[in-house]
């Protein structure tokens, strides 16, 4: 599949004026209260444009711009994927090397019927690990994978049993591509962030693009807010760095939309190529996986996307091959809403805009009822709800998942302030749950507990 496609061959297709851009973001900041800041970069026939609405932070006025230095979450895993292509391309991997022979002696990496995980597995989201280990467990949330080891990783890999036969089914893997940027930084004996910038970054003049701030980048990093809008830490990602560590901003984002759309030249063009070749089914409609990318619809609106988010940021990167067109978006704010709506109707106005999630109160209730919801509730064999109490606070943890706090509506009814769902507890008359319903994307997902 040939992906660089000239921008003069756009077929005239262009994207919203600057003034409908910028009035897009201040509806999503200014009245619907989803963000702080965004910043949007578009490049298409008519160039490279920058439009940015809003401020650094809270409580920090700075207007955000093109330099604004943003968190980018799992944007970060198409640099993984084409780090991946590349050292293939150089002949120093093959996409179907098994992940076990980059790692250290000693390391046993899970096998299901005679077949082995290889490194295209993991690109894929093929290779049947877990969106996260199950010894992921942090001891501070709000920078979940701060302190998660390489050793934690190892013992896992070494005891974990694949529930399913690798490459049969997609799962989406914050585990499986940190160890993709884990083990290719091995094979070339360097460190992912390394890697990455002689690669990728520095020929493509990305010099405020890196897997933990440095130098001015500092100045220039935008505070990251909850969907309460308020400030959050910025995250940490040492051993996983390949699923979601980067930062970088819009300026230095496009360089890199101007190589995914053959504007650029580079030498990384035939990796690029790969990376979109190699496709394996998600389950979700017709959407397939590159190797790391996320593939939509089909012909001249087919679009080549992935997005991010991190306790305080959100981001969006998607082009159209046929048109010529890229987009990237960068909030500094995690909401349920995001920037992903915005970037998709700005390359094609048929995606609608999303509306935000109803507003959520909370009330006081006395926390002693909580007692009686912690427990187990298992919505599937392999899929279990842990509830627990902490303090004044209840958390719900899934398998294979973060924990998160859930917020009472009424006795029995909460919801989670991360992500739009909700959960109601079927009460005894002693007060102990005899079961819980999750609500979430339309679904009513009744639990027993165990």
């Amino acid at each position: 599949m040939t992906v660089s496609v000239p921008v003069e061959a756009s077929s005239g297709a262009q994207f919203p004026s600057d003034a409908e851009i910028r009035r897009i973001l201040a509806e999503r900041i200014d009245q619907q209260r989803q963000s702080l800041g965004i910043v949007v970069g578009t490049f298409g026939a008519a160039g490279r444009r920058v439009i940015a609405h809003g401020q650094f932070g809270a409580f920090h006025a700075r207007p955000v711009d093109g330099d604004t230095v943003f968190e980018i979450g799992s944007i970060t895993k198409v640099f993984t994927t084409l780090l991946l292509a590349d050292m293939a391309g150089r002949g120093e991997v093959r996409l179907d090397d098994p992940v076990a022979g980059q790692l250290p002696a000693g390391v046993t990496v899970p096998e299901r019927g005679g077949r082995q995980i290889t490194l295209v597995d993991l690109a894929t989201h093929m290779s049947g690990l877990p969106r996260l280990p199950d010894n992921f467990d942090p001891a501070d949330p709000e920078n979940p994978y701060a302190d998660y080891t390489v050793e934690q990783l190892y013992a896992f890999l070494s005891g974990y049993d694949l529930p399913r036969d690798i490459g049969s089914q997609f799962e989406y893997s914050n585990l499986a591509m940190g160890l993709l940027g884990h083990a290719l930084a091995l094979r070339a004996s360097t460190d992912y962030g390394s890697l990455l910038r002689e690669r990728i970054l520095a020929p493509l003049g990305m010099s405020s693009t890196a897997d933990a701030v440095h130098g001015d980048m500092k100045n220039r990093l935008a505070n990251g807010h909850d969907d309460t809008l308020a400030p959050v830490s910025c995250w940490d990602l040492p051993t996983l760095a390949g699923a979601g560590a980067l930062l970088s901003t819009a300026n230095d984002l496009l360089n890199f939309l101007e190589m995914l759309l053959g504007a650029r030249p580079s030498p990384l063009s035939a990796a690029l190529a790969t990376t979109l070749a190699t496709r394996r089914p998600t389950g979700h409609g017709n959407d397939e996986t590159g190797l790391g990318w996320v593939i939509s619809g089909s012909g001249d609106d087919q679009m080549v996307w992935h997005n991010g988010g991190t306790g305080g940021f959100r981001s969006f990167l998607g082009f159209l091959p046929a048109k010529g067109m890229g987009i990237v978006a960068l909030s500094n704010t995690s909401t349920e809403v995001g920037v992903d709506d915005i970037g998709a109707h700005l390359l094609d106005p048929g995606n609608p805009l999303a509306q935000p999630p109803k507003m959520r109160v909370a009330v006081t209730v006395d926390p002693a009822i909580y007692d009686g919801y912690v427990g187990e509730y298992p919505l599937a064999p392999d899929f279990v709800l842990t509830v627990t109490r902490e303090d004044d606070g209840l958390f719900v943890q899934a398998t294979g998942q973060g924990k998160a706090e859930v917020y009472p509506e009424s006795e029995v009814h909460f919801f989670y302030k991360i992500v739009d769902a909700q959960i109601t507890f079927e009460a005894g008359a002693d007060g102990r749950a005899k079961g819980l319903t999750l609500h979430q994307n339309g679904r009513d997902m009744p639990a027993p507990r165990a």
